[in-house]
């Protein structure tokens, strides 16, 4: 995805015990974040991720939670305003499967959510996985608390009914 606010990690390299890391933001990674989640601003963005790798499955569970405080645009007023995401997420990685073995058990089997993700090239960027959290519990159409849309037509169900072109006069 991008090679700042990068916490890559090798999984081999991982012991078995649970690991703890805790990411955050500096000003210059806000300024990134903010073009990868196409927003007017991320005023801080953290996150603390659990690790716990079985090798004898070759399954590594990874769970955690990732906070941005985010400058978003209203889709109704049009004006800026804060809004603070918080995503709680856990996800597995099959560290031997690869994405043709994946798409193969796909396809013998129905597709399944419990599918574990592929390690790609025995690494995984931490920060990336992060990023993502938070773009996926992001509102595709933000507005402020209590904003609604109310649409008012010019024309009038009468138009309709009586003359259906009676309303092609009104826009002349």
């Amino acid at each position: 995805m991008q090679n700042f606010f990068s916490y890559q990690i090798t999984v081999d390299d991982l012991p078995q015990s649970e690991q703890h890391y805790r990411l955050k933001a500096d000003a210059e990674d806000l300024a990134k974040i903010k073009d990868i989640l196409k927003v007017p601003a991320v005023k801080s963005f953290s996150s603390d991720i659990y690790l716990k790798f079985n090798q004898r499955q070759h399954l590594l569970k990874l769970w955690g939670t990732a906070k941005a405080l985010l400058t978003l645009e209203s889709v109704i007023s049009l004006e800026l305003f804060d809004k603070e995401y918080d995503a709680d997420f856990e996800l597995t990685y099959d560290t031997e499967a690869t994405l043709k073995s994946q798409r193969e058990e796909e396809e013998e089997l129905s597709i399944n959510d419990n599918t574990p993700d592929v390690v790609i090239n025995g690494k995984l960027d931490l920060a990336d996985i992060a990023i993502e959290q938070i773009a996926l519990v992001m509102d595709d159409y933000p507005r402020q608390a209590g904003e609604v849309f109310s649409f008012k037509s010019e024309f009038t169900p009468e138009d309709d009914v009586k003359n259906p072109f009676a309303a092609l006069k009104k826009l002349k």
